[in-house]
């Protein structure tokens, strides 16, 4: 599911989140909790206060989380039509649809520390999240619950710039965390002025897209208007992919389409090897 910013105005509206669950009992309950739940909605506004009035930084709030969680859903269902086995499956005998609500809770949560500062957030999330998820998960019995937490929180931490996911369902966070990029992501520091080669990346990148891969599972298309959002590209997401655990199953393209004189108009494309 990809947004225009119509939707995304919506969105900010009435703080909702729009999953598609595919007949995910347990993703939907969750989602439903979560979309009810006036503390978590609270500490997304609170989260962009500090994001973009205070640090000057794009939006880190419910558009985010929107667009991580379909991102992150989207690579873990193509990964499930392939037979790739989640982590939670593996090593605790629980079912995709356990993997699923792990993948959706770290996408819409994984930044709560922010509300608190943006430095070390990450740590910070993990203990406003615990407490959280006790009351979100209430209706999973205890031996489940404590599972998809540690799992959950897991996925946060791996988040970070030195996170190091052991499960897929973690990677697969880290890697949709990146994905945010598409253009007008950085629009509000531009407008104010703010404007840095991360800024100005984003602002380049046109389009993302996630694909079934011929080469690999997944492929991940980026289109970019400038040449400047291959920094957006080979600087974050590529970081963000290696060492994300998922390496081996993504690749990586990009392509710079301009009408610009200025701008030669080029392909680049990026294979991401398990390293």
């Amino acid at each position: 599911m990809y947004f225009t910013k119509t939707t995304m105005s919506k969105l900010s509206e009435d703080k909702k989140l729009y999953i598609p669950s595919e007949h995910n009992p347990l993703l939907q309950q969750t989602l439903e909790i979560i979309n009810n739940n006036t503390e978590i909605q609270t500490l997304w506004k609170i989260i962009n206060v500090n994001a973009i009035d205070r640090m000057h930084m794009s939006d880190h709030g419910i558009v985010h989380f929107q667009i991580v969680a379909n991102s992150a859903l989207k690579i873990a269902r193509i990964f499930a039509k392939n037979k790739v086995e989640f982590s939670i499956q593996k090593d605790f005998g629980l079912t995709r649809e356990h993997a699923e609500v792990v993948i959706f809770l770290a996408s819409v949560l994984h930044d709560l520390g922010m509300s608190i500062h943006r430095n070390s957030h990450e740590e910070y999330s993990l203990f406003m999240t615990n407490t959280l998820l006790r009351e979100i998960l209430s209706f999973l019995p205890a031996e489940e619950r404590a599972i998809v937490i540690a799992e959950t929180l897991h996925a946060i931490i791996g988040h970070r710039n030195d996170g190091e996911p052991v499960t897929i369902e973690a990677g697969i966070v880290r890697v949709a965390d990146a994905l945010d990029m598409a253009e007008g992501r950085a629009r509000i520091p531009f407008e104010q002025g703010h404007i840095t080669i991360y800024e100005l990346s984003a602002e380049s990148v046109t389009e993302v897209k996630i694909n079934v891969g011929t080469e690999r599972l997944v492929e991940i298309y980026i289109k970019l208007h400038n040449s400047a959002g291959l920094f957006q590209v080979d600087q974050l997401l590529r970081k963000k992919v290696k060492g994300s655990g998922i390496e081996k199953y993504i690749t990586i393209k990009s392509e710079v389409v301009t009408e610009s004189d200025s701008e030669k108009k080029m392909l680049s494309e990026i294979i991401v090897t398990n390293l």
